[in-house]
């Protein structure tokens, strides 16, 4: 048997550096850090042959003193940590003391650094490649620090041949900055590759400016296409931006999710984001977000992994739910950024006078007399009043009379009553305007304050009616069905168990189980609206369901699939002509009802072409 023995210390450092140092863009994430920690206000990144040949990383920040410069350069040295009560409450991205010297490990590495207050001269050091560190000597420097890191893996040609072409490598690289600087708005960042100024972001302390720094990172129309975030809770609060739905993407390539200022893949955040998006987004679908959770130090642990890519939440059901909650909040409320009116008349039933043809043309005058009106949402007494309702009517005893009343039920109730003032007063415009007519059979199109508003007629309705029916399931008790053929299920001993502790959480959800053996479940009973489903893989599901996450989304799932599909069939079908008093009512219904901006298979409902966007399109003022 080969003999144990301790490892040398330079094939301990080579490990060690493996674990921190894969590619260029891991050195240059880890230099960065250095910098923020050292409270810069400006990073200059200067890039050759793809960071392989040379990749320096030059900050403003306090600086390194002459006398600890060799420190910084030796393995488990850190000015953030001094005793183990540290590690639970880290507040800096760096901490472990590996960065610079495995960096230097596997580079030649040269270190410049000159501390504000000490003088005006700068002071250096080089790692040589047998690892030793030079005298510090003099150089020339502003305050801050340089890293100089040259000839990337030179001594370990097993790591270096699975490095990509120079481009791949800096397009990897270029993510890093990209992501580090949609992190840090307040600091300048300067990437140059080959001498070529790539990027170049001044500070940006303010919101036109936060947004015009994400348009130039993100692209796409990111930053007018995005709801803004801020929720908070208890010692926890989220913020940021999250891609509207309607315009999610193909793949999860634009998704960063920041702790405490440091980028992190989760499981726990992973799921709840998806879990808020499962009702709006088309199957296949991603989406986009730039979101920061700021929580107490205490209660995350970032000394999980040596890249500290991944975190541990010591209440990770709480961050799960805080997450979910303010996520489907914000979703549910859309671009209008309204909640959904409770006192509605397909939930009131109290009737009132319909708005008539001629209140809508004197309506549409007084629009076009008021140019400069602002958009505002619409509220209890505005003029001219909501008038008739597109309604679906509710589920109840678990059938599912969905079907969109043709003859179009009675009006929306005017909640108050009109003074002489008022008769003078500038009309309040609501959210969405007034109808227009009807395009194609399938557009409605409207007059806003400031923009021309066009609506998916079919897409739209079938949303109000999926909101509409998902509130009667919700509100009303969940009807099972007793099945006349008991059905046998195999599952697992441990699924076994599991199942009888949660048998009173899926009673609820209408899936009456009994376990009869070690592996054996038989279920009675099941949800009304799922009688026709697989029951033997719902109940699979539901228990994988429990294993993963400790909640149950199937059942959930399956019924919001029905109920999409019901509410798909009983919504206004194309070609079918409708007033202007019902294409106003539909609307004043859009403006009531929660994730309106897109319909239950994640397409829009609506877009709004402004003004200014008209003028350009007819080349007017130019």
């Amino acid at each position: 048997m080969p003999l144990i023995r301790l490892l040398s210390s330079p094939l301990i450092s080579q490990i060690a550096a493996g674990e921190v140092v894969e590619r260029p863009a891991s050195v240059v994430k880890e230099l960065i850090e250095n910098s923020l920690d050292a409270g810069c206000r400006r990073i200059e990144i200067d890039v050759e042959q793809g960071g392989i040949k040379r990749l320096r990383v030059r900050d403003d920040g306090h600086g390194i003193p002459p006398e600890q410069l060799a420190l910084a350069l030796a393995r488990h040295a850190t000015s953030k940590v001094a005793d183990l009560s540290d590690l639970d409450a880290i507040a800096t991205l760096g901490f472990r003391g590996e960065a610079l010297p495995s960096i230097a490990t596997v580079s030649r590495l040269t270190l410049t650094s000159r501390v504000a207050d000490h003088g005006d001269s700068a002071w250096e050091v080089t790692v040589a490649a047998g690892g030793q560190i030079t005298a510090p000597c003099p150089a020339v420097h502003p305050p801050g620090t340089t890293v100089d890191v040259r000839d990337l893996f030179f001594n370990t040609p097993a790591r270096r041949k699975f490095l990509r072409t120079d481009r791949t490598e800096f397009d990897h690289l270029e993510q890093v900055v990209r992501r580090m600087a949609l992190a840090r708005p307040d600091i300048c960042f300067q990437l140059r590759h080959q001498t070529r100024l790539l990027l170049d972001l001044a500070p940006a302390n303010e919101g036109a400016l936060i947004l015009e720094r994400l348009e130039r990172l993100l692209g796409n129309g990111f930053a007018s296409q995005s709801l803004a975030l801020d929720e908070s809770a208890l010692e926890l609060r989220l913020h940021g931006w999250v891609m509207r739905p309607a315009v999610s993407r193909s793949q999860a390539d634009q998704q960063f999710f920041y702790v405490n200022g440091r980028l992190v893949r989760d499981r726990v955040v992973t799921h709840a984001v998806r879990q808020a998006f499962s009702d709006v987004l088309h199957q296949g679908r991603h989406p986009a977000y730039v979101l920061f959770l700021e929580i107490p130090t205490h209660l995350v642990d970032v000394n999980v992994h040596p890249t500290k890519h991944e975190v541990r939440f010591r209440e990770g059901r709480q961050v799960h739910d805080f997450i979910f909650r303010s996520l489907h909040q914000r979703l549910s409320q859309g671009v209008l950024g309204t909640q959904p009116d409770p006192h509605s008349a397909h939930e009131t039933g109290v009737e009132t006078r319909p708005e008539t043809t001629a209140d809508f043309k004197d309506a549409q005058i007084r629009l076009q007399n008021q140019p400069d009106v602002e958009t505002r949402p619409k509220t209890a007494g505005t003029w001219p009043p909501a008038t008739r309702s597109l309604p679906f009517t509710t589920i109840r005893d678990g059938q599912s009379r969905y079907l969109a009343d043709q003859a179009f039920q009675q009006p929306r109730p005017e909640t108050t009553t009109a003074t002489p003032d008022d008769a003078h007063a500038a009309p309040v415009i609501p959210p969405l305007g007034y109808a227009l007519a009807q395009l194609n059979g399938v557009y409605l199109l409207a007059q806003g304050a400031q923009a021309l508003i066009i609506v998916d007629i079919h897409a739209a309705h079938e949303r109000i009616g999926y909101e509409q029916l998902k509130c009667a399931w919700q509100s009303g008790r969940v009807v099972r069905q007793t099945l006349l053929l008991p059905l046998s299920v195999t599952v697992s001993p441990g699924e076994a168990e599991r199942l009888e502790t949660q048998a009173q959480t899926l009673e609820g959800l209408g899936l009456v189980i009994d376990r009869i053996g070690i592996d054996s479940l038989i279920v009675r009973e099941v949800p009304a609206l799922l009688r026709q489903a697989d029951i033997t893989q719902l109940v699979r599901d539901v228990l994988a369901d429990l294993s993963e996450h400790d909640c149950i989304t199937r059942i959930d799932d399956a019924i919001d699939a029905i109920l999409g599909t019901m509410a798909c069939h009983g919504a206004v079908r194309a070609n079918r002509r409708l007033t202007l008093d019902e294409m106003n009512a539909l609307l004043r219904e859009m403006e009531t009802v929660e994730r309106i901006d897109q319909c239950n298979h994640g397409r829009p409902t609506w877009v709004q072409l402004s003004h200014a966007e008209l003028d350009r399109l007819f080349l007017r003022g130019r």
